[in-house]
């Protein structure tokens, strides 16, 4: 049964993301006991953290620098960093279009993915308001 990948991948993720939530909520909460909410020092750290993280463990995995078996690659990049910041993937998708040479793919994904998340938020913060 554990031999079958359609088990071994989901509880790899499930693992690290477990890892990954846990690390950003009390890195969050150490940042505001020590810094205060005046900044998002905490999400600023696990966003700078995490895309450094992709960086890292990417090149390792994608580049054969090392031999990392699918699960560990499920459990640390899509668990553990997905739970931690998506905002890392968004770095390496960006950085990977630019190596492609996408540039106004690349372009449109970065500032559209920052200026459409805002507006969405905004856009979620006003129907909550109108459903009251």
């Amino acid at each position: 049964m554990l031999q079958d990948p359609a088990i071994r991948h989901p509880i790899a993720i499930s693992l690290g993301a477990i890892a990954g939530a846990l690390s950003r909520y009390y890195l969050t909460v150490w940042f505001v006991q020590r810094c205060g909410t005046g900044f998002p020092y905490g999400t600023f750290f696990i966003n700078v953290t995490g895309c450094f993280g992709m960086g890292f463990f990417a090149t390792l995995a994608l580049d054969r620098v090392a031999v990392i078996s699918p699960e560990v690659r499920l459990l640390v990049a899509t668990g553990f960093l997905g739970a931690y910041t998506t905002f890392s993937t968004y770095g390496l998708e960006t950085l990977n279009l630019l190596r492609d040479r996408s540039y106004s793919a690349a372009a449109l994904y970065w500032a559209g993915s920052a200026i459409l998340g805002i507006i969405s938020v905004q856009l979620g913060a006003i129907l909550a308001r109108l459903a009251k």
